[in-house]
């Protein structure tokens, strides 16, 4: 048990040791304007160069992403069927979709979903 503790209390040094090397070294040492300034071919920016963005386009990417990655969760649902009880993977199969349209309709009650206020 000694080793184990051992083990994981040494890991935990060099992972901080590693962490605090690299934010040190990391640091911008001189921090000058016209570095910080976008570049346009030695020409001063006709614009901002911080353009402002969406955050409805950000929300309905992540609403996207996360639905996505549960319809992959999903998939391979349809090749365990030979494997399992067909009550079981029915059941299994409709409470992870029932979950799904939950998280649907509560995005859609709090106006997610809506592009346009």
């Amino acid at each position: 048990m000694f080793i184990l503790y051992l083990i994981i209390s040494s890991t935990l040094i060099v992972t901080a040791l590693i962490m605090i090397l690299s934010t040190s070294l990391s640091k911008k040492t001189i921090i000058d304007r016209e570095k910080m300034s976008p570049f346009e071919c030695g020409f001063d920016p006709k614009a901002s160069a911080r353009l402002p963005f969406s955050l409805r386009f950000f929300l309905i990417a992540v609403i996207f992403l996360i639905f996505d990655v549960e319809i992959t969760l999903l998939l391979p649902l349809a090749s365990l069927t030979p494997f399992t009880n067909i009550f079981a993977w029915g059941t299994s199969g409709m409470y992870f979709l029932i979950v799904l349209l939950g998280g649907l309709y509560y995005e859609w009650y709090k106006g997610a979903l809506e592009w346009s206020n």
